[in-house]
């Protein structure tokens, strides 16, 4: 790819911050979603409220919302955004939990950085939290799940399943 197509490089090949001044203000949308991996001795603790630190996924809670509202402050080339929602949950797994992150804003540029950056901090916090009790936590499969507003429309990630259906339904139309 020619420097010049980057969005993020100018002609001389420098790093800058992309003018998104022409661009319309809509309202704009993401949700990202993660995976925590944690042993069954920590999932107890924390359902039991047995962790020595308080509440690993209410503190996470936290962390993940002001993360979102300072991804400006951790992500060089992002734009600062007033939101205008940020929620974080968490729901129950068989090996962990699953972490998601929908923020919202109505700006010239979307929410995607700020609703992935509060899923990686709030996992982040919970393993701080449980580091003690489970060393073997891992922190995984961070990604947009969906967004909407903008230029470029509405996005939804298919699910693995539905990929490989379409994957194994294309093969078959190829031979």
């Amino acid at each position: 790819m020619n420097k010049s197509n980057l969005s993020h490089i100018d002609s001389k090949g420098h790093v800058k911050m992309v003018d998104v001044g022409s661009k319309s203000v809509t309202e704009r949308e993401a949700l990202a979603r993660g995976e925590l991996q944690i042993n069954a001795h920590a999932r107890s603790l924390i359902r039991h409220g047995g962790v020595a630190k308080g509440d690993p996924l209410q503190a996470a809670r936290v962390a993940g919302i002001l993360a979102a509202k300072r991804t400006a402050e951790l992500i060089p080339l992002c734009h600062p955004l007033s939101l205008t929602h940020v929620a974080v949950d968490f729901s129950p797994t068989r090996s962990g939990y699953s972490v998601e992150a929908r923020v919202r804003t109505t700006a010239q540029t979307g929410v995607e950085m700020e609703a992935l950056t509060a899923v990686a901090v709030a996992a982040l916090t919970v393993y701080d939290m449980l580091k003690a009790v489970d060393n073997t936590i891992v922190i995984g499969k961070i990604c947009l799940i969906e967004k909407r507003g903008g230029k470029s429309g509405a996005y939804h990630r298919q699910s693995l399943k539905t990929r490989r259906t379409k994957k194994t339904r294309n093969l078959k139309l190829t031979k």
